[in-house]
C-alpha cells in the first residue's frame, strides 16, 4: 500500500519563517553558551581570563569536577536539592491529584470557592508572603529541611491542582461507571483507573515541579542558615562569593555544569513525555 505524503504548504511555511529563525538563533546561542561553560569547566583560571577556553592548551582538567564535588561542597548541595525536589514532588502529587479529581467530578458547596482560592494563590508572588511565612515559622518553631520541604509543597499545590483538574475534566465518566458496575470502590477507581489515565499530565507537572524546586533560590536563601541544608542555588552563590579567596574559576564552572546536568537530562530523556502531557488529554464525555 502506497504511503500518503502530505504536501508542504509553502505559503504557510513562509509566514512561519521569522519564528523559525528566532527559535534557531536562540537554540544556537544557548548551545554555544553551554559549550563555553563546559569548556571553562575543563580549563584553568589563567586560560579562562586569557580567552583561551576552547583551546585546551594544557589539556582537560577533569580535576576541577573533583574539586567542586568534594572541596566546594557541591555534593552536599546536590544531595540537599535532590532530597527537597523528590520529597516535595511526591508530597505535592499526593495532595493535588485527589484534590483535582474531586474538584473535576463533583460540584459541592465550596467547590467554586476552592477553585477561586487556588487561582488567587497562584497569582500571589512568593516575595509578598515571605515575611509572614518567616514570622509563622519562628512562632511555630519550624526550621530545617522539614520547613523548606513543607513550603515547597504548599507553594506548588495550587498550580499542580489546577493543571491536573483540566485533564481529569476531559476524562469520560464511562470509566467510573464501568468500575462501579464491577464493584470497585471510589478510592480504588481513582488510584487504579483514573490516575493512570492522566499519566502524561502527572509526569509533565512532576517534571515542572522538580525543576521549580531544583532551581528555587529565594526561599532557600531565607530559610536555610546552615550550610549542611543548603540547596544548589544558594550553594552556587556561596561558591561565587568564595572565588575572591580561592580564584578557582574552573572549579566554579565545573560546579555549574554539575548543577545543570539533572535538568539537562530531564529535558533530553523526557521531552516526549513533557509534550504529550502539555498537548494530550483523555476521552471526552
Amino acid at each position: 500500500m502506497a504511503k500518503y505524503h502530505e504536501r508542504i504548504n509553502w505559503k504557510k511555511e513562509a509566514r512561519l519563517l521569522p519564528g523559525y529563525i528566532i527559535v534557531i538563533l536562540w537554540c544556537v546561542f544557548t548551545a554555544v553558551m553551554v559549550f563555553w561553560v563546559f569548556g571553562a569547566s575543563l580549563s584553568t583560571s589563567r586560560e579562562i581570563f586569557s580567552g583561551k577556553v576552547l583551546e585546551f592548551a594544557t589539556g582537560f582538567h577533569w580535576e576541577n569536577y573533583i574539586t567542586a564535588w568534594k572541596t566546594q561542597n557541591v555534593s552536599v548541595f546536590f544531595a540537599n536539592s535532590l532530597l527537597y525536589a523528590t520529597v516535595s514532588c511526591a508530597g505535592v502529587l499526593l495532595i493535588s491529584a485527589p484534590s483535582a479529581y474531586v474538584l473535576s467530578r463533583w460540584n459541592f458547596t465550596c467547590s467554586r470557592t476552592i477553585r477561586l482560592g487556588l487561582l488567587i494563590s497562584m497569582s500571589v508572588p512568593a516575595i509578598m508572603i515571605i515575611m509572614p511565612l518567616y514570622t509563622l515559622a519562628v512562632q511555630w518553631h519550624l526550621k530545617g529541611r522539614v520547613l523548606l520541604i513543607l513550603l515547597y509543597i504548599l507553594m506548588r499545590v495550587p498550580y499542580t491542582t489546577m493543571y491536573l483538574l483540566d485533564f481529569f475534566s476531559t476524562l469520560s465518566r464511562s470509566y467510573e461507571e464501568a468500575a462501579y458496575l464491577d464493584g470497585c470502590p471510589p478510592a480504588q477507581t481513582f488510584w487504579r483507573i483514573m490516575l493512570p489515565l492522566v499519566q502524561p499530565a502527572v509526569v509533565t507537572v512532576t517534571i515542572f515541579n522538580f525543576l521549580s524546586v531544583w532551581n528555587e533560590f529565594f526561599m532557600a536563601l531565607i530559610f536555610t542558615s546552615d550550610e549542611s541544608m543548603t540547596p544548589v542555588g544558594v550553594g552556587l552563590l556561596q561558591i561565587v562569593n568564595s572565588m575572591k579567596y580561592t580564584g578557582n574559576y574552573g572549579g566554579m564552572f565545573a560546579a555549574v555544569m554539575i548543577v545543570f546536568l539533572p535538568t539537562f537530562l530531564l529535558y533530553i530523556f523526557l521531552s516526549e513525555k513533557i509534550i504529550s502531557g502539555v498537548t494530550g488529554g483523555g476521552v471526552k464525555g
